[in-house]
Formats: C-alpha cells, sequence, structure tokens
C-alpha cells in the first residue's frame, strides 16, 4: 500500500466530512474509487482493501481525536485561530498532528515531510511553508505532547 495515497485520500475525506457532513466510509469509498478509475496519473490500485481499512482507521482516529488535535494546534499556530485557515491546512494539519501523537506506525520527521508535500499539492501556494512553520514547531514537543495523553 502506498501511504502517499493513503494521506491524500485521508485529507480529502476529512474535507468531504467536514465541507459535507458525510460518514467517514461514504466519503472514503467515494475517493478511493475516483482514485482506482483515475487513469491520469496512472494509479493502480493493488490493495484496494488494505488502502481503505487504513484510510478508515486515520480518517476515525483523526475525527476521534478532532478536539484535542485542534487545542494542540492552536497553541502553535501563533496569531491565527483554526477557524481562520484554509480547510485544506486544517485537515493536513490534523493529521500530521494525529500520526505525530496519537499513531505509533509514522516517525514525526516523516508526517512533517508528508504534510508539507500535501500542502504543496493541495493548498495554496504558502501552504507548505505554513504547514512547515507550524509543525516545525510541534515536532520540538513531540514527546510532552505525547507524555500529556
Amino acid at each position: 500500500m502506498k501511504r502517499r495515497l493513503a494521506r491524500e485520500i485521508i485529507v480529502q475525506s476529512l474535507y468531504q466530512m467536514e465541507m459535507n457532513d458525510v460518514e467517514v466510509t461514504d466519503a472514503v469509498e467515494m475517493l478511493i474509487e475516483e482514485a482506482a478509475d483515475e487513469n491520469e496519473t496512472e494509479r493502480v490500485i493493488t490493495d484496494e482493501i488494505e488502502l481503505k481499512a487504513y484510510v478508515i482507521e486515520h480518517v476515525n482516529g483523526v475525527w476521534e481525536h478532532k478536539m484535542a488535535i485542534d487545542d494542540m494546534l492552536e497553541h502553535y499556530l501563533k496569531g491565527w485561530q483554526m477557524s481562520r485557515l484554509s480547510r485544506v491546512d486544517r485537515q493536513i494539519l490534523r493529521l500530521a498532528t494525529f500520526e505525530m501523537i496519537f499513531a505509533s506506525d509514522v516517525p514525526a520527521k516523516v508526517s512533517v515531510n508528508e504534510a508539507i508535500d500535501l500542502a504543496k499539492h493541495f493548498g495554496t501556494e504558502d501552504s507548505g511553508k505554513f504547514v512547515n512553520g507550524v509543525l516545525g514547531k510541534m515536532i520540538q514537543d513531540v514527546d510532552t505532547l505525547r507524555a500529556k495523553l
């Protein structure tokens, strides 16, 4: 399973859930189907069951811990509020925070690098720098944040 594709679908699912108030499985199934049908990027999904399980687990994890994640992010935003962020940047920051603090299968540096790439791909011209700035501060406190849970 390609985690990059999984992260893209996770971010898109979180976005769909926030925008359209859809259920996790509905958002994930629709986006995996779109990814499988998307021939422009020549993506071949050979492990759809594993991909779907991974995406649903992470989307549920982010959604379940959303309040705690948003509280953590508020501390590192400095001059910004979660409600003022673009919806895309907000979902990317939530996913990266979930991976760094609540998931144990991804090193924190990998989460940050992946989040920056996602922000450059899905966000605005400045999204990559913004995400890097926020998560760059947070990564210094990862052990402390994990210990507080």
